[in-house]
């Protein structure tokens, strides 16, 4: 089975062309996931003239590819951010994401957005024979930020009767496609202007304006923001305080009433999660999400898919049969907050980076701070995700995911994965040793052979095959690359360069 999300059926805006030429306006917006397209509607709503431009189609990048939670609390634990941010930025960090939510239904609401919002409750349960003292610590932490909190025993899923929980009142759950969908006709009624399939290839300032050129023309803006959660404006200062990890979907059919209506999460490392998604007729869809791994460090998706597919049906014995299976990219930040505001060293570019597993929240919180920063407002959760701020009580987490580069680069001395480009099959991308050089080899299904340098173009880290999404990931830092060499996911804005063999 191909990977292919459930909300992809869903285009937004497929006549937007290419930028040809020059084009001038108040704001750029650099990617148009939930981040750069909330970042337009935001502005457009506030007077200021938006152009969004993103190197492939509007929204198909990673939002397209999310399970569509949506969680304000940490994704990793309030207690943990607690630990690493005190209890002020705790607090802060909640009340952001819960606003954020509080927005996503607001515009949903007031802009008459079909796309399946709904309040629900949240249940954080004990993980399969871990102890219960994590449910405790949590309950303590979610209290002292204020956030609304039950402890209870037993979920509906089988097998967890016993097991102690967290309820969360008032989560939520959406189809993130129809909304965006329903913001890019708001915001092209209000004369924003889109540019897809322009890969931005450089960022300058100058002159009191902000200059993003493409490959067949430039726009000029007073401020740009950069909201391609890794950043293609910063090369190298926040990449060493993110780390990009690969996560793992999968849809299946229920009859309806088979599953209450909720999300569902458990403490095991990675964890496990669950939610329904409205159907057709008398069914709906289980989601059903983790297995993670770093980024570029594991090639078995067959394997992950199949691990948490029995995990599911364990658990929810009513499944039907799998309708999708798919994969996408978190950005995780070394504290857990994202890092959203003005780019260190920089005047007029805004940065939303880092979704650290909430991207939707993490996508509209920025907006709305982002929005404040450039129209020069006070904003209380800038301090929360300053670019510029200095996590020092995360230096364990920093070295931890910085060794991945040095583990990285000692690759370059290591044998090919095949000895010569017969072992390749059609359809199939391995790493062949050419001399001093490592070369990506990919085979079409048509038999033909694209052969670039190994080597990310963004600090030169050593590529991996996936062979799930049929790509070249980048460990260090998530840059993702085409079979042909185009660079598909930030913070590479170069292709490989072509190698003959």
């Amino acid at each position: 089975m191909a990977s292919t999300s459930l909300w992809m059926d869903t285009e937004i805006l497929p006549e937007a062309g290419k930028l040809e030429g020059d084009a001038h306006c108040d704001v750029a917006v650099v990617g148009s996931g939930i981040a750069g397209l909330s970042t337009a509607y935001e502005l457009c709503k506030r007077g200021r003239s938006v152009i969004v431009i993103d190197r492939k189609g509007i929204a198909s990048g990673m939002t397209a590819r999310t399970s569509a939670h949506l969680a304000p609390l940490c994704d990793d634990l309030m207690s943990e951010f607690r630990k690493l941010r005190g209890a002020e930025n705790a607090k802060l960090f909640y009340e952001s994401q819960a606003k954020a939510v509080d927005r996503i239904e607001a515009v949903q609401a007031s802009e008459t957005i079909a796309c399946d919002f709904r309040r629900l409750d949240g249940y954080l349960f004990q993980g399969d024979g871990m102890a219960a003292d994590v449910i405790d610590q949590e309950l303590e932490a979610v209290q002292q930020v204020g956030a609304p909190v039950h402890r209870l025993v037993g979920v509906p899923l089988k097998g967890c009767e016993s097991r102690h929980v967290l309820r969360y009142p008032r989560q939520a759950r959406f189809h993130p496609l129809k909304y965006l969908a329903g913001v890019a006709a708001v915001c092209e009624a209000n004369d924003v202007r889109f540019f897809a399939n322009s890969p931005v290839e450089e960022i300058a300032e100058r002159d009191g304006s902000v200059t993003l050129r493409t490959g067949h023309g430039q726009i000029t803006a007073g401020q740009a923001v950069i909201a391609t959660n890794a950043s293609i404006a910063d090369r190298l200062q926040l990449h060493t305080k993110v780390a990009p990890y690969r996560t793992y979907v999968l849809a299946f059919a229920i009859a309806r009433g088979e599953l209450p209506d909720a999300l569902y999460w458990d403490t095991e490392d990675p964890y496990h999660y669950v939610r329904l998604q409205t159907g057709p007729d008398d069914h709906d869809f289980v989601l059903v999400g983790g297995e993670d791994h770093k980024s570029g460090e594991a090639n078995n998706a067959d394997e992950r898919c199949a691990r948490l597919e029995s995990w599911a049906r364990e658990l929810i014995p009513a499944l039907g049969k799998m309708t999708h299976r798919w994969s996408g990219q978190v950005l995780d930040t070394i504290d857990y907050a994202g890092f959203i505001g003005r780019e260190p060293g920089s005047e007029r570019v805004y940065l939303a980076m880092g979704d650290s597993g909430q991207g939707l929240t993490h996508g509209v919180m920025g907006a709305m701070l982002n929005t404040a920063l450039i129209l020069g407002e006070d904003n209380p959760w800038q301090s929360v995700y300053a670019p510029d701020r200095k996590p020092l009580a995360a230096a364990r987490n920093f070295l931890r995911e910085n060794l991945t580069i040095l583990q990285n680069l000692a690759e370059y001395v290591a044998p090919g994965e095949i000895a010569s480009l017969e072992e390749l099959k059609p359809g199939e991308g391995a790493i062949l040793r050419q001399g001093l050089e490592k070369v990506a080899a990919y085979k079409d299904k048509a038999g033909e052979l694209h052969l670039h340098a190994a080597s990310c173009t963004h600090i030169g880290c050593h590529l991996h095959w996936n062979s799930f999404e049929s790509c070249w990931d980048c460990p260090c830092h998530g840059s993702i690359f085409a079979p042909n060499g185009q660079p598909i996911n930030a913070p590479a804005v170069s292709a490989l360069r072509p190698v003959k063999v």
